[in-house]
């Protein structure tokens, strides 16, 4: 099946002789046992559950892997990942993630007594100076808020060498747009609350991955650690699924005419959008992925508030997250970003000016017409 059919059909389990065309919401915390000598697959739903199983078989598929975690939200799946290292490792990380990873890699590690390297830039990075105690390398592509691109294969190929693990963060293109695994990444990680679920209305989190001995550690974990998803919230992650693909296309469409419209008005000092040719990283996205997404960021110019500007949108909401039918806007250095100090914020170029929007799937006119109000109105 494709892409598109399987985030329909696909993940189907039993479901004993019903033949619900919604798979239903096993809302169960234990299952009973034929026998002592007989345990089933289902016993306590910490462990496993019949409707998180059921998206976790999904989200496997849609990404063309073995093994699906699914995780009460994207940081639990991020922090279940993390549960891989012991005292001593190190981890290689980009310069500009999202601020909950920063929020856990900044002040987490040291008291397990782990390390981490920050690298400006991986499309550059020379292995052969990385530390022999690099265990793992995280990287999100494109990258939060900057939308900076990085090379996949090239820096699994090289981590490989060195039995390094190589992590991406996903969140922004989901599988649909690209996947990592098949460019030699060995986990990726989501924050499923954004595109996968598609509404705004639930927390989730999600880890694929291929490797049977990685699979069994982490599902260890799951089940030990107890930061589930839900049922019920399993159930509108496999419906939000369904209309991923044409949710996607159209996030990307606006953004990318958002992005243009931005490049071009005098208002606008600089735009990030992996889209636009303009980006530093436009051929390596080409290469890598089929789509670029629907965020983007970018900075006024000296003559127009941003303040003022946020304050005249219509149907930009002010809030943090993304991926949702809707259009948000967020300032990153005070909101997705605040756990990074002015002065990495300041050498990162997360400055004051910043401005992040996830584009949702409203007419694209309106959208348009909206910011250029925004930005009338914004005129100092």
């Amino acid at each position: 099946m494709r892409y598109e059919s399987i985030a329909i059909h696909g993940g189907k389990s039993d479901d004993s002789g019903k033949n619900a065309v919604n798979y239903p919401i096993y809302l169960s915390s234990t299952f009973t046992q034929p026998s002592l000598d007989q345990f089933e697959e289902f016993v306590y739903s910490r462990g496993n559950n019949p409707t998180r199983s059921n998206v976790e078989k999904l989200v496997a598929e849609l990404e063309g892997a073995k093994y699906g975690l699914a995780l009460a939200s994207g940081m639990a799946a991020t922090s279940l990942v993390f549960g891989l290292l012991k005292q001593g490792d190190k981890v290689l990380i980009n310069n500009n993630v999202y601020g909950g990873t920063w929020r856990y890699v900044s002040n987490i590690f040291a008291d397990h007594g782990i390390e981490y390297e920050v690298v400006d830039d991986f499309n550059f990075y020379d292995f052969n100076d990385a530390a022999a105690n690099v265990k793992m390398v995280f990287i999100e592509t494109p990258s939060n808020p900057l939308l900076e691109i990085t090379d996949i294969r090239k820096v699994s190929e090289e981590a490989k060498k060195r039995n390094i693990l190589t992590v991406v963060d996903n969140t922004f293109l989901t599988s649909y747009f690209q996947k990592p695994l098949v460019l030699g990444a060995d986990i990726v990680v989501y924050s499923a609350t954004k595109y996968y679920a598609g509404h705004s209305d639930i927390l989730a989190g999600l880890v694929v991955l291929n490797d049977e001995e990685l699979y069994t550690k982490l599902k260890f974990f799951q089940n030990t650690y107890g930061g589930i998803l839900s049922p019920l919230d399993s159930f509108l992650l496999t419906r939000g699924i369904k209309t991923l693909s044409l949710r996607l296309e159209k996030h990307q469409k606006n953004a990318l005419l958002i992005a243009q419209y931005f490049e071009n008005h005098p208002a606008v000092k600089d735009v990030y959008y992996p889209g636009l040719k303009s980006h530093k990283n436009y051929e390596l996205q080409r290469f890598q992925a089929i789509g670029d997404g629907g965020v983007l960021s970018f900075r006024l110019q000296d003559g127009w508030d941003s303040k003022k500007f946020i304050e005249n949108l219509k149907f930009f909401g002010l809030a943090v997250s993304l991926g949702g039918v809707e259009s948000l806007i967020c300032h990153p250095a005070s909101m997705t970003h605040e756990s990074y100090s002015p002065e990495w914020q300041e050498k990162i170029g997360i400055d004051s000016k910043l401005l992040r929007l996830a584009v949702g799937i409203e007419h694209e006119e309106d959208l348009l017409e909206d910011l250029s109000n925004a930005l009338d109105k914004a005129k100092i």
